[in-house]
């Protein structure tokens, strides 16, 4: 939920942010953070679940000594890890700029997107750190405050945004390149936050890390063991975020070289914004329900995995799944149905926004799934199929990206939908190979997934047709961006509505979260209401 949280303020500022900076400014943004998203993935992405992992191992096993050394050990590598990335992406930036832009003309300069590069990059200096902290109280069961952590980080990113952005921009009269650069300082500013709110919150619950739950004779493990073991769990963990970062920058280096000679490169532009940026953010808030749930299931799945209970595991695989699934669909189709009245109130009318998501939604769904199955695989340590599946889909998507989009243009469907198209099939062929080989590996059995699968399916189908119905007496979009609101408020409660009764009536609700999860959370609501 805290992630969550998080993702719906990442999405609310852009309101005020678009119209602050517009699509030049947008676009702008985004290639900031699609080369930013790739150098943190290497310094740090692996290392919070890479911690969690161990600090639940250690700490399950009684093996508090190693516990802490691990903790240590972990913060030096971050550190290092930032000071490198840092001056690489600095030294760099211009180079990057240049391969993004290449010789085109007519929009931002390759000056530009140096300066906004090198800005963002400082904040490599302080997120891996940031990180390990928050491996740590999640190894240790305690979600809270992490999730606070994250809350806070981002209120403080948008803040520093929209009044920093705003400032510079509309009252000092500073350029828009100095504006963008003030927004993705804010990277900087919110995880500095969220690192001291960490450092206070681990001071304050000092005795709690230090508890002894079991009594029992260490053995030996060198800081070189736990050193090895360290890289062992967060290289892959590294490579699973460096590689959907880089579909991002496959994108980044080609799709407004493609859509330039169609669109013009104004337009090529305007549509990498949307990509990059602006419907990138209605994205995050689907992702991030595969994210909160990874970050629950790591450290569970791994005590399960280490005292070798192979049927919990096998349940905690399935439920996830099913629980994913039970989220994300309906999200996902309710959010593609209600594309134009959603960018709208967000961003105005757009010439291009509103067909851009109705697809681009897709990717979300797809790469939710693909996150949570190749996450489960990593922590089950097959290695080589986390490999194989992240190579095998970032190739198919390069290969075929430019290809689709010219091969779309030339059947008088939009170019655009060609990008789109190539990650969803990319991240399709990694999703299956993970699948297959948590099957063929570890003996899981889809089975009752499947079928919940297919009841999510028949109910997000309800919901449609509920809502197709419900055009014929509410209009689905208006020009004006605030008729718009109430228009999806109807509709997103109408869907809800009939996705939600038809789920309870064929018990799929049970089913999927079983009946003591669902006792458990009537006893909190009802307790918090009394």
């Amino acid at each position: 939920m805290g992630i969550v949280i998080t993702k719906i303020l990442g999405i609310l500022y852009v309101i005020p942010f678009y119209s602050i900076i517009g699509e030049k400014g947008g676009a702008l943004y985004g290639y900031a953070y699609s080369i930013y998203l790739v150098f943190m993935a290497i310094s740090s992405a692996g290392i919070p679940l890479a911690i969690s992992k161990l600090i639940s191992e250690y700490q399950t096993l009684g093996y508090y000594d190693a516990k802490q050394r691990a903790f240590k050990i972990g913060k030096q590598i971050s550190i290092t890890l930032g000071i490198i990335c840092f001056i690489i992406l600095f030294i760099f930036a211009k180079p990057l700029a240049v391969a993004i832009l290449g010789d085109l003309k007519g929009g931002n300069t390759i000056e530009d997107v140096t300066f906004v590069i090198r800005v963002i990059s400082t904040a490599i200096l302080v997120v891996p750190v940031l990180s390990v902290y928050r491996g740590y109280f999640e190894g240790h069961k305690f979600i809270t405050p992490t999730a606070i952590s994250q809350v806070f980080e981002q209120v403080m990113r948008v803040l520093v945004i929209v009044i920093g952005s705003f400032l510079t921009l509309k009252i000092f009269k500073l350029s828009l390149t100095t504006a963008v650069g003030v927004a993705v300082f804010g990277a900087t500013v919110g995880s500095l936050a969220s690192y001291f709110y960490l450092i206070e919150k681990r001071h304050k619950n000092k005795q709690k890390f230090e508890e002894k739950e079991l009594k029992v004779k260490e053995p030996k493990i060198t800081n070189k063991t736990i050193l090895k073991k360290i890289a062992i769990y967060a290289f892959p963990l590294i490579m699973i975020d460096i590689f959907k970062s880089l579909y991002s920058m496959v994108d980044t280096v080609t799709v407004v070289k493609a859509l330039g000679p169609i669109y013009g490169t104004k337009t090529a532009e305007s549509i990498m914004s949307i990509l990059s940026t602006w419907g990138a953010k209605f994205n995050m808030i689907i992702i991030s329900i595969a994210t909160g749930m990874i970050v629950s299931l790591t450290p569970n799945l791994t005590a399960a995995s280490v005292v070798g209970n192979t049927k919990d595991v096998h349940r905690k695989i399935n439920q996830s799944f099913q629980m994913l699934l039970f989220m994300i669909v309906p999200m996902t189709v309710g959010l593609s149905f209600l594309a134009k009245p959603v960018y709208t109130i967000f961003y105005g009318a757009s010439k291009f926004g509103p067909s851009v998501l109705t697809f681009y939604v897709f990717v979300a769904l797809i790469t939710a799934l693909f996150t949570t199955a190749i996450t489960i695989t990593q922590v089950l340590k097959y290695y080589k199929i986390v490999f194989l599946s992240l190579f095998s889909g970032l190739v198919l998507k390069s290969l075929i990206n430019v290809s689709l989009i010219k091969e779309l243009y030339h059947l008088g469907l939009p170019a655009y939908y060609g990008s789109i198209l190539a990650s969803i099939i990319g991240y399709t062929l990694s999703l299956m190979i993970c699948l297959v080989a948590l099957h063929k590996l570890c003996g899981v059995n889809y089975e009752e997934t499947i079928k919940q699968f297919i009841n999510t399916l028949c109910g997000t189908v309800l919901m449609v047709i509920g809502l197709l119905l419900l055009k014929l007496i509410v209009p689905i979009a208006s020009t004006n961006r605030f008729i718009n609101i109430p228009i999806v408020i109807i509709y997103t409660l109408v869907g809800m509505i009939i996705y939600f009764f038809y789920m309870y009536k064929t018990n799929s609700i049970d089913k999927i979260f079983g009946e003591k999860l669902l006792q458990k959370f009537k006893r909190k609501n009802k307790k918090a209401s009394q």
